[in-house]
């Protein structure tokens, strides 16, 4: 995916990098084979690099400081080494190996770090090909993986790093209000009024109360997030996004409430999620309406050259704007 978020690097720079992570004997002093950029993500660069020692690692880095990105992105990486630490500490979810990080800005201008390279196919990528058995199978396990990391507890609201809120409500509605803030900011048309948004947020956010512990949130664990191999998730990667907060904040949930996203079923039989409230199914929804704002918003600040993105985050946001003019049942 292109976006002008990503930070790419001069071989020179990179071999520099390579170096300085794992000293120079690791490093290619000719031709640049040994390396290669990992084009499925949307916000990093990464690149997949070979070790004279034949070993290969990923190297992402954050994007230049010219470069404005959303409110929530802003110390993006700081947060991904974060929830790698806590998800290794706290579960036995699956997630790289951090070998290397660099915040010095001595190097390149960004923030960065290695990280060893999953050898697997990455889900969304081969989804196409799966039997509908198999795309279930995955879906299952991927919502036994995020029941697994909701269990990392929190001590407030909010991002990983703080500054945090001590109720739910408080941080969903500050998160909202970044968002729109954004989008004010760079003119960004929404098919409803910003003013109108921020009345039908308020209006709903008595569902918000209902959760009490702040919990992990990966919220950015859909299938471009997972590499598979022989039928198993074998790593979840790019936590850049992760916060304490609501469970059902989760992507995994957000089918249950639009279908323009798929099919829920497999997730929540393999979460083990009982049957939502009508008060989980008002939350639900106003997370909807929060993910249709950032892709909406975000198609700007990336410079998208097309609007297949935007129109489609359009239409989910009108739908979802509907479902919250009504009552849950």
């Amino acid at each position: 995916m292109e976006s002008i978020t990503k930070n790419r690097q001069p071989v020179e720079a990179l071999r520099t990098m390579v170096a300085r992570a794992y000293g120079p004997d690791e490093v290619y002093d000719a031709g640049e084979d040994w390396v290669d950029e990992l084009s499925e993500g949307w916000f990093n660069v990464a690149y997949r690099i070979r070790l004279r020692s034949g070993a290969q690692v990923v190297l992402k880095i954050a994007p230049p400081p010219g470069v404005e990105v959303m409110t929530y992105e802003r110390g993006a990486m700081a947060t991904e080494l974060e929830a790698l630490r806590l998800i290794r500490e706290h579960t036995k979810v699956p997630v790289p190996e951090v070998d290397f990080a660099d915040q010095t800005h001595e190097v390149c201008d960004a923030d960065y770090f290695f990280m060893t390279y999953i050898d697997a196919d990455n889900l969304n990528v081969v989804r196409d090909t799966l039997t509908e058995t198999q795309v279930g199978a995955y879906d299952e396990a991927l919502g036994a993986i995020t029941r697994e990391l909701n269990t990392i507890p929190g001590t407030a609201f909010g991002p990983l790093a703080g500054p945090g809120e001590s109720t739910w409500r408080a941080a969903f509605l500050r998160m909202v209000e970044e968002l729109l803030g954004d989008g004010e900011r760079r003119g960004v048309v929404l098919p409803h009024g910003y003013g109108a948004i921020r009345d039908l947020v308020a209006a709903h956010a008595d569902s918000l109360d209902e959760v009490t512990e702040p919990r992990f949130v990966e919220w950015d664990l859909w299938p471009g997030n997972c590499m598979v191999r022989d039928g198993e998730i074998v790593a979840i990667v790019d936590h850049e996004r992760a916060f304490y907060g609501d469970p059902l904040m989760e992507f995994g949930f957000t089918a249950s409430e639009s279908g323009a996203f798929g099919d829920a079923t497999a997730f929540i039989r393999g979460y083990g999620h009982r049957p939502f409230t009508t008060t989980e199914r008002t939350r639900r929804r106003l997370y909807n309406l929060h993910l249709s704002l950032i892709q909406i918003i975000e198609t700007t600040f990336r410079a998208h050259t097309g609007t297949e993105q935007y129109d489609w985050a359009c239409e989910r946001l009108r739908e979802t704007v509907a479902l919250l003019g009504e009552s849950p049942h």
